[in-house]
């Protein structure tokens, strides 16, 4: 009969660091898909937004949306 054993240990610093890194890379490119939406849904004219089926009501949601999809 044979066993396993599976031994887990904590991240070290390093990767700790590492992988905090990549969380605020990650943040950042979300906050930035963000800014850009929002930015250029802002520019649209009404008649355009319309016809995209929004209202400059609802421009911070989509933004929203598109970039964390919540």
């Amino acid at each position: 009969m044979a066993f396993t054993t599976s031994i887990r240990t904590a991240p070290s610093f390093f990767e700790g660091l590492v992988a905090l890194k990549n969380e605020l890379v990650e943040r950042r490119a979300k906050y930035n898909v963000y800014r850009t939406t929002l930015n250029e849904l802002q520019y649209l004219s009404g008649r355009e937004l319309a016809d995209l089926g929004m209202t400059r009501g609802n421009i911070k949601s989509v933004a929203y949306e598109a970039a964390y999809g919540k």
